[in-house]
């Protein structure tokens, strides 16, 4: 337990530039209270204490405002900066070194009982206000820019952006077991297919000129 507790408290030092010392970190980080309320909700949820854990789901909430559901599975070093706002739900699957900002929702689009909530793989990064819909696979080492709407798969190495997401291949050059914090490297879909049509309608026009001259 101590060990995992040292482990969450250097992650907030190596993804946020802004903490200074532990005391600091221990008393004012929300994403890190929270992510140990979902600790001993989890345990209690797993050994079937279902109110119990729901009660301390709510409390942490209250003090937090982030809600994760205790049913959620969330694997290790993953940070919540800022957080307010952040909702996490109950089929939720959270894999290792992901890191989420403020406003984030990973909802459900399904009354089911089963799966209906994304997974997020390995070293993910979800920008603010982003929002993950449905039982959806965010592959590993991806980057979800902010308030980008996603509702379906995304393979490894993406960067989404847009309403609904659009995915493109990574651009930025972070090491592949680290998290890539990189947010200005956002690719504008709209522009480059503005000019890709550009480019076939100036391919066109020399074609046509051609077959003039002939």
């Amino acid at each position: 337990m101590f060990n995992r507790i040292r482990e969450d408290i250097q992650t907030v030092y190596e993804r946020d530039p802004a903490a200074r010392n532990t005391l600091e970190i221990l008393l004012n980080y929300a994403g890190l209270h929270a992510v140990w309320g979902y600790r001993i909700a989890n345990w209690l949820w797993r050994h079937r204490f279902v109110v119990l854990a729901r009660s301390i789901s709510q409390l942490v909430r209250f003090f937090t405002g982030i809600e994760i559901h205790p049913g959620a599975v969330i694997g290790r070093r993953f940070f919540i900066d800022h957080g307010m706002g952040v909702v996490i739900g109950e089929t939720s699957e959270i894999k290792d070194d992901v890191t989420m900002y403020h406003g984030v929702t990973l909802g459900g689009v399904s009354l089911n009982k089963g799966k209906r909530h994304p997974t997020i793989e390995n070293n993910v990064v979800i920008g603010a206000g982003a929002k993950i819909l449905g039982a959806i696979t965010i592959g590993s080492s991806s980057r979800v820019g902010a308030n980008a709407v996603v509702v379906k798969d995304i393979p490894p190495d993406s960067v989404v952006v847009g309403v609904p997401g659009h995915t493109s291949d990574k651009n930025g050059d972070a090491p592949a077991k680290a998290p890539d914090l990189n947010h200005d490297r956002l690719p504008d879909l709209l522009e480059d297919q503005i000019e890709e049509i550009f480019k076939r309608l100036d391919q066109l026009t020399e074609k046509k000129r051609g077959a003039a001259k002939k």
